[in-house]
Parts: structure tokens; sequence; C-alpha cells
């Protein structure tokens, strides 16, 4: 669910409305905290749809300096949460796969960029099944 760097911090399920923000958490992986909980991650499942309040920004490269420090706008607001690169072991999963295609590892985002989820990952069936199963007997 979330980044192997992310492990030892205090973690949350996502649910949908959730009101994120990018942060940089352990000093060095940017993940998602809810607005309200900036020290507790928020753990995005593949497929999780989100909306930016504004063009998403990402770490741009050293081309120049002044686009080093604003960062690069990729000219896009949605994006829908994945895990890339599950067979290679110690490296970051957690990225954004944009309406163009392009893939951007969650690592490369801004700090302070708010979002909105939109939509979760529909469930399997059986999955879906037991949920429905479990809120009919009154578990939680």
């Amino acid at each position: 669910m979330c980044d192997y760097s992310l492990q030892g911090v205090p973690s949350r399920p996502v649910k949908v409305g959730d009101k994120l923000v990018t942060r940089l958490f352990n000093s060095f992986t940017t993940g998602f905290a809810s607005v309200g909980e900036p020290n507790v991650v928020v753990c995005l499942l593949p497929g999780t749809e989100i909306a930016f309040d504004h063009e998403i920004r990402v770490k741009g490269l050293f081309r120049s300096i002044r686009r080093w420090i604003r960062g690069t706008r990729v000219g896009e607001r949605l994006a829908c949460f994945r895990k890339i690169r599950m067979d290679e072991v110690n490296v970051h999963h957690d990225a954004l796969e944009l309406p163009s295609g392009e893939t951007v590892l969650l690592t490369r985002l801004f700090q302070g960029q708010h979002a909105t989820v939109l939509q979760l990952p529909a469930l399997p069936a059986r999955a879906a099944e037991e949920e429905s199963h479990r809120l009919a007997d009154g578990v939680a």
C-alpha cells in the first residue's frame, strides 16, 4: 500500500473525498498526508484517482536553476496512483499515471501540493462480496 521507504511512519488507508497534501517524510521520501493529519501517511491503492487543485509540479531537471527551484508543471491536474517496478527491490514503487500516459514517481513531486481523492479502485468481485457480508453482519 505505501512505499517501502515509508514503513516506519504512522499511516492509514485512503478514503474517497480525502483532502491530501504532498509532504516529505523521513527527510527523503515524498508521500501523501491528510490535510488534517500532516504526520500520518495516507496509503493509496493502485487505481486510486486523484485531482490536484493546480497543475502538478514535479522536481525539474538541472537545465536551469530557476526551473529546478520552481519545478516543472506537467500540464495535468488528474492522476491515477500506480505501483511500478515491483520486480525491483529497494527502489521507489509509488507513482502517478497522468492522462497523457506519462508516469511520475511520487518522490519527484513538489511538497505542498493539494489534491482530492475522487475514486478508489473497484474491489474484485470476491472481495466486494466479503465486504458486503461483513457489513450485513454488523462487523466493522
